[in-house]
């Protein structure tokens, strides 16, 4: 019975492996390959000698990218668009240097079977000896994960992995370069935002940006920084289906929300963002047309002046400065650093942790508002020397209510600072003691 069990178990076995075999060998409509499985190379072309490609679905009109004398592709059909040259990469990657997942059939007889009669997908391709190939997909193999392919004008017939399909299957929207604004974000010298609030311009030298309108001051340059990267990021929402004049409709009935320009060394660009109950529209001078735009270029554009202002009394940073000098009536203070250490008037060397506790209170000193007024006879006086001595700052701080209103040396603004901002430093100050010396 044992032995009976055994034999039929090995039927079956050689059964299924005879199945599996015949399988992995078997092609549509009863070919079969004349070798084992392989993986042959179907295109290997030179990136750089790309000049135009092709790419042609069933049922929508073929999208041509054309590339420029300046090295620079653009799409010219359906229509004439900058392209998004991110976009355009991996296509290039893909039919510079495409293998095969293996050769199906050395010589093919019927094309249909294997959807390439009528091909899902072409993708014409010419270098700048303007010799052209011109690739296949049809249809999936029936494991889903692979698609047919061959070059036109070669019998052979291959798989290639699915993902290769979907790499090339793309529209105008796919490829079409959707930024709002086309300026060099590194060569920008000037932006202009005029919002509900007030018109704020700022300008930027080597040493980063300042406020030059609607009055000069200290920019927070993190936050132009900011400003910077929402117009440059600034992208069009193509998943919306309402078509070109439903937009401008939209756009036209929509309630002003900001205008930006932003000028770099090639000129000025402007954008223009208005809002329609939840929605943003934009248009630009770089593109034609009007676009929805996602909600965060809106309420990164709804700023005003007091949104872009250095709230920070110092510029130091968070580089340790050189020098601290405080005055506060009567008791006046003055410290120094050497290397790590810092001294006092006198030459004695000052507790690390009262004079790390110091420093962090100068830094905090920030305005909660900026007033117009408020600002008499100081009560209080802070310098700071910082980058190995070439720069100083200096402020002055005087009582007003229950805050104190302070003044930067040589600048018109004036800052309101917490009452227990100031008496954190003036304590710190106070209270900080000569190091210990090291026991012996």
């Amino acid at each position: 019975m044992k032995s009976r069990n055994l034999i039929i178990a090995i039927v079956v076995l050689a059964g299924l492996a005879g199945t599996l075999y015949w399988s992995n060998r078997h092609q549509p409509n009863g070919t079969t390959e004349a070798s084992a499985p392989t993986s042959p190379k179907i295109l290997s072309l030179k990136e750089d000698d790309i000049t135009k490609i092709a790419l042609k679905k069933k049922d929508a009109p073929e999208v041509v990218l054309t590339k420029d004398g300046a090295g620079k592709w653009q799409i010219t059909a359906p229509q004439q668009l900058p392209a998004e040259q991110a976009s355009v990469s991996p296509i290039l990657s893909t039919l510079s240097s495409l293998s095969s997942d293996r050769l199906v059939e050395e010589k093919a007889g019927n094309l249909s079977q294997y959807g390439l009669a009528e091909p899902a997908l072409e993708a014409d391709v010419t270098e700048k000896n303007n010799q052209s190939q011109k690739l296949l997909l049809g249809d999936s193999t029936p494991t889903g994960n692979a698609v047919y392919a061959k070059l036109d004008g070669d019998p052979r017939i291959f798989t290639v992995f699915a993902y290769t399909k979907t790499g090339l299957d793309k529209n105008v929207n796919d490829l079409r370069d959707k930024r709002l604004l086309t300026v060099d974000p590194e060569k920008i010298s000037k932006v202009e935002l005029t919002s509900k609030k007030q018109t704020v311009e700022f300008g930027r030298s080597k040493d980063g940006w300042q406020i030059v309108k609607p009055q000069p001051a200290r920019a927070d340059s993190f936050k132009v920084d900011e400003l910077v990267r929402t117009l440059t990021d600034a992208r069009m929402d193509l998943s919306s289906t309402d078509d070109s004049k439903k937009l401008a409709a939209s756009f036209a009935s929509a309630t002003p929300l900001a205008r930006a320009k932003i000028t770099d060394s090639s000129g000025t660009q402007e954008l223009d963002v208005r809002k329609n109950k939840d929605d943003y529209y934009a248009k630009s001078s770089a593109v034609q047309g009007v676009y929805k735009v996602p909600n965060n270029v809106g309420t990164g554009l709804d700023k005003g002046f007091d949104d872009f202002r250095n709230r920070k009394l110092f510029d130091f940073g968070f580089n340790d400065p050189n020098k601290i000098e405080i005055h506060d009536g009567a008791k006046s203070y003055l410290f120094t650093r050497n290397g790590s250490d810092w001294w006092n008037a006198t030459g004695q060397k000052m507790d690390p942790s009262g004079m790390s506790s110091l420093l962090e209170n100068v830094r905090n000193l920030s305005a909660d508002k900026f007033p117009d007024k408020g600002f008499a006879n100081p009560d209080l006086s802070v310098a700071v020397t910082s980058d190995d001595g070439k720069k100083t700052e200096k402020i002055s701080l005087s009582k007003s209510g229950d805050n104190y209103i302070a003044k930067r040396e040589n600048e018109p603004s004036l800052y309101e600072v917490s009452s227990k901002t100031v008496d954190d430093l003036t304590k710190s100050a106070a209270d900080l003691k000569p190091a210990v010396p090291p026991k012996k």
